[in-house]
């Protein structure tokens, strides 16, 4: 969903002092439903985050049913039982506030920010959400115009739109990790109302929910209008699904060639490597951020400024909760052939496999972790995100404190061996994006 803002946005927006001087606080709790409930009280700003989460992203859809997850973000504002169409945003506009969702392929998540006396109008709204939602064919077709539109907006009219969506359908074969949230558009089409109504009795239960509210609140008189708004919202009684394929790591090199319209070749190589949380995924975010994050990074130094065989070069770690991957990719310069720039990433690679990497080098990784720690929790919003991403896929919310210590923990031998285990020929996969100029002429 788009972004609307409120006055209260920028505000919302502010640093909270109070977590950066010490260990953030909150309170934890379950309804007897099975709502988690995650409060954390700052009242330096008047600004009250309302947020759930819930566990269903587009690993959770089966195949056939691609985009479920993603479509049900946008649907989730047509309105319920309570609110007629179209009148979502407007209660929050009219506060004052600003709204918003995002899916992954693990969670979809909603929010609020609003004045802190309009604290129990977010939680109505999230409230109906959860049980008196409106699935049903008229705001079914309206929003599957919208995703259409979406899709042909940020993939099927972006260069290297399918970028994504290519890299990992060819690097999962078992796992539904191998579609985008955004789906199919083919498969969104043949859903039918059925099919929508099952999924949000399935997945839009208090059981596979968490409620995380931060910012300027009373925590008992929060607790209480939780117990008004969603202690009556009954357990879900369907079995939710979890997938529990698992992608072989080292099965195989897969190359491809994409042909498409952008004039310039794009290099990507996907390397498999472990789920979120395990110490073999702390180093491999680590070395990434060697390799790609600033300008005196690994892989741009030697491709754009050094040899000049790429406009850009980087690399980034997906942290998803089952074992995903980890990818790099290069645009290359005008003229310059794509195994050429192959050949470079490879060998900034191979150096992290044989070099350690410098004193200077460590410590700038570990400034770097702790400035993103501290810019994802410096706003009542990201910080009510992380609690509740920490407690839904490791139990433990409290990481939003300790996680930091995961990271310092990483030593150069454990960025070392993870170069050395993961980026290998046998574990990835590498995709030349290239220039058709048939598809130009059309």
């Amino acid at each position: 969903m788009k972004p609307i803002f409120g006055i209260f946005t920028v505000a919302a927006m502010m640093c909270s002092q109070a977590m950066q001087a010490q260990n953030l606080k909150f309170e934890e709790y379950d309804l007897a439903n099975g709502l988690h409930v995650i409060l954390h009280e700052d009242h330096s700003t008047p600004i009250t985050a309302v947020t759930v989460m819930y566990h269903v992203g587009s690993k959770n859809e089966t195949v056939g049913r691609s985009g479920m997850a993603h479509f049900f973000e946008h649907l989730l504002f047509e309105g319920s039982d309570n609110i007629g169409r179209g009148q979502y945003a407007k209660f929050v506009e009219n506060a004052g506030g600003a709204l918003n969702a995002n899916t992954s392929q693990d969670r979809t998540f909603y929010y609020e920010l609003l004045p802190s006396n309009q604290l129990e109008l977010g939680l109505w709204l999230e409230s109906e959400r959860m049980m008196h939602a409106k699935v049903e064919m008229v705001g079914i077709e309206t929003q599957r115009e919208v995703v259409k539109e979406e899709k042909r907006q940020r993939v099927d009219n972006q260069p290297y739109g399918t970028l994504f969506q290519e890299t990992l359908d060819h690097a999962f074969d078992v796992h539904p990790y191998s579609w985008p949230p955004i789906g199919s558009m083919e498969d969104l089409n043949a859903a039918q109302e059925a099919d929508f109504k099952n999924f949000y009795k399935t997945f839009y239960v208090p059981n596979n929910a968490v409620l995380s509210i931060a910012g300027d609140l009373d925590i008992a008189a929060t607790k209480a209008l939780i117990a008004r708004y969603f202690a009556e919202i009954p357990r879900g009684s369907v079995e939710v699904s979890r997938p529990t394929q698992v992608e072989p790591l080292n099965k195989g090199e897969v190359r491809d060639t994409i042909w498409g319209k952008d004039q310039l070749a794009m290099v990507v190589e996907a390397f498999h490597i472990p789920a979120q949380g395990t110490p073999e995924y702390y180093a491999v975010d680590m070395l990434n951020q060697v390799l790609s994050q600033g300008e005196s990074s690994r892989l741009n130094k030697s491709l754009v400024d050094e040899k000049q065989v790429a406009l850009y070069s980087g690399a980034f770690t997906y942290n998803t909760e089952h074992p995903g991957l980890t990818m790099a990719y290069s645009l290359a310069n005008m003229g310059v052939d794509a195994r050429q720039v192959e050949e470079a990433m490879n060998a900034e690679f191979d150096r992290m496999k044989t070099e350690y990497i410098s004193d200077a080098e460590l410590q700038k990784l570990r400034n770097q972790v702790e400035n993103d720690f501290v810019s994802r929790n410096a706003s009542v919003a990201g910080i009510a995100e992380s609690l509740a991403n920490y407690h839904m896929y490791f139990g433990d919310a409290n990481l939003i404190n300790t996680e930091i210590e995961k990271y310092n923990a990483v030593t150069k031998d454990d960025i070392m061996n993870a170069a050395k285990k993961f980026y290998t020929p046998q574990n990835r996969v590498v995709l030349y994006f290239m220039n058709d100029p048939k598809l130009n002429q059309n």
